[in-house]
């Protein structure tokens, strides 16, 4: 089986990652790990230069835990994440969530929130600690 972990380069993804890292622990099971941009702007901020993407490979490799790292470009992130969780050994979608205004929410679109809805598995949402 497999947890699928929705990846940004900050605060919330990497609550997502350790969090993913304990749970498949627990559950004796993988990870597959998707830090994906659709590149529409120049730089994402989200998305993990290889300076990143090194320590988060040597955290995965010190977790002892078998795991794939994908960086898709040129997606939508939700589409991106769905269609993981399609796959037949996916058990667990965990992602990073932050605080939104009900404006954000209406005027800016939320990934999480249609995470939330749409996907057909369990999810945890996660927050980094204070």
């Amino acid at each position: 089986m497999t947890i699928v972990v929705g990846y940004s380069a900050d605060k919330y993804g990497r609550a997502a990652l350790d969090h993913a890292i304990d749970e498949a622990r627990l559950r004796n099971t993988n990870l597959l790990v998707i830090n994906a941009t659709s590149g529409e702007s120049y730089a994402d901020p989200r998305f993990a230069r290889s300076v990143e993407v090194h320590d988060i490979e040597k955290q995965l490799a010190d977790s002892g835990l078998d795991y794939e790292l994908t960086q898709p470009v040129g997606v939508d992130t939700a589409e991106e994440l769905l269609n993981a969780m399609e796959r037949d050994d996916a058990e667990l979608l965990v992602i990073g969530i932050r605080h939104r205004s009900p404006v954000g929410k209406l005027l800016l679109g939320s990934v999480s929130q249609r995470l939330l809805l749409e996907c057909p598995k369990p999810i945890l949402a996660v927050k980094p600690a204070e």
